[in-house]
């Protein structure tokens, strides 16, 4: 089931969609055997408080900051490899996905989409800005300045990282299911890959109290591998990946400001969220940083 939880303060457009993310699971499964098929949509809040889908249930593991005991608990190089491969091969999967052959090639508005997404990424900065952080302006003109030419649209889930999928309780190298479809539209493929990268933290980048992924474990793809690997199975021309990957790192600091300021705000009591403001700097500075 994926009910809308209340929000309140500055959020992405399209955040937690069901209506949206119904329509996704309700075809993609089609061509896509790792969407959760949708099989019901209740658009009445007064039922529990906020319209809600239901979907099939897939049985899996959901690997967060740090990779489970049954798959080695970090120390096993060949698991946290695997691992790290299958959040870059199934994202491969859907970006080869005929969105006519689902039924979704009407979704979203592909034309323009690097523009609106910078535009919409600094006017939610706007919206969220805590304090004044230089850099997240340098770098946000820095993209507008220099946006490079998309290849062919595809189906972008927007949201890609390990802990929005499942994986085999047997394999960690097998996905099984990915959730979180709310965002999902057709677009620019490599903007998955830099939003990926962003939390694909080498050794002594992550900022202390975000850790995503368990990107630094032995094994684990780098960075620059897990982009090759990318290149390699798709065949994109992925030599404008810098500004990707500024955009991912941009964008992800711009995230967590939206959270913190509603923090500061009073708007959520979660202080989980207190530290959130240091994060989102830290990010701003590595996007700055990856700039060639």
């Amino acid at each position: 089931m994926g009910p809308t939880p209340p929000a309140v303060g500055p959020l992405a457009e399209g955040y937690h969609d069901m209506v949206r993310e119904h329509r996704v699971l309700s075809r993609l499964w089609r061509a896509f055997d790792k969407a959760p098929r949708a099989v019901a949509l209740c658009e009445d809040p007064s039922v529990i408080g906020a319209p809600f889908f239901l979907m099939e249930r897939r049985p899996g593991v959901v690997v967060r900051g740090r990779v489970p005991e049954r798959f080695g608990g970090g120390a096993d190089p060949a698991a946290n490899r695997k691992l790290s491969a299958v959040v870059i091969d199934t994202l491969v999967e859907l970006h080869r996905v005929d969105p006519a052959a689902c039924d979704l090639d009407d979704l979203g508005h592909p034309d323009g989409y690097l523009q609106r997404q910078v535009d919409g990424w600094a006017r939610r900065w706007e919206n969220a800005r805590f304090a004044d952080i230089p850099v997240a302006d340098e770098v946000g003109m820095w993209l507008a300045d220099r946006m490079p030419a998309s290849p062919p649209p595809t189906l972008i889930h927007n949201d890609w990282r390990l802990d929005n999928m499942a994986v085999s309780p047997d394999d960690p190298g097998v996905c099984v299911a990915v959730y979180d479809w709310d965002m999902c539209t057709r677009g620019d493929p490599l903007t998955d890959v830099g939003t990926l990268m962003a939390t694909w933290f080498d050794p002594g980048e992550a900022p202390e109290g975000l850790s995503m992924m368990p990107t630094t474990a032995p094994g684990w793809l780098s960075r620059a591998n897990a982009v090759a690997r990318y290149a390699e199975q798709t065949g994109h021309d992925v030599s404008a990946i810098d500004w990707y990957l500024v955009f991912g790192s941009w964008k992800m600091g711009v995230i967590l400001a939206q959270i913190h300021i509603r923090w500061l705000r009073g708007q959520t009591k979660d202080d989980r969220f207190a530290t959130l403001g240091d994060a989102a700097r830290h990010l701003f500075e590595l996007a700055a940083l990856r700039r060639p």
